[in-house]
């Protein structure tokens, strides 16, 4: 079995311990944790059943902690989706498609036979025509 090269001083694993209890963010949380339990010689397969992370995303967090510190280890990902339309458009179009059919934007053009209820087609036929986006 391989020995571990990764190891915490008692400074270090207090800085963790510190910025664990005060960090709000679940995945900084389980960062700090998983380094931490690494770097005090926890079982490897303790570690990643506890922060459900992999072997792989365990070795890069222990290097870029060694590299930055608690630093390093905070998430950087922005979340959310790739958006093409502002809050606004969005509500924009919740309002058009409460106030009119399909038929009404786009006469007999719709994918319905009488174009009275709204289809993804549909709204992707207005969404288009309207914004330009696809």
């Amino acid at each position: 079995m391989a020995k571990r090269k990764f190891h915490l001083t008692d400074a270090q694993e207090q800085e963790l311990i510190q910025a664990y209890q005060q960090c709000a963010d679940g995945a900084t949380r389980t960062r700090y944790q998983a380094v931490r339990m690494y770097g005090t010689n926890y079982p490897l397969s303790e570690i990643l059943k506890l922060t459900r992370c992999s072997t792989t995303s365990l070795m890069e967090w222990c290097q870029v902690f060694t590299q930055s510190g608690t630093a390093g280890l905070v998430d950087k990902r922005l979340g959310g989706n790739s958006t093409k339309l502002t809050a606004e458009q969005r509500s924009e179009i919740e309002l058009r498609l409460h106030q009119y059919t399909p038929r009404d934007l786009f006469g007999t053009l719709t994918h319905t036979a009488d174009g009275q209820f709204w289809t993804v087609e549909d709204l992707h036929h207005a969404l288009q025509q309207g914004y330009g986006v696809e």
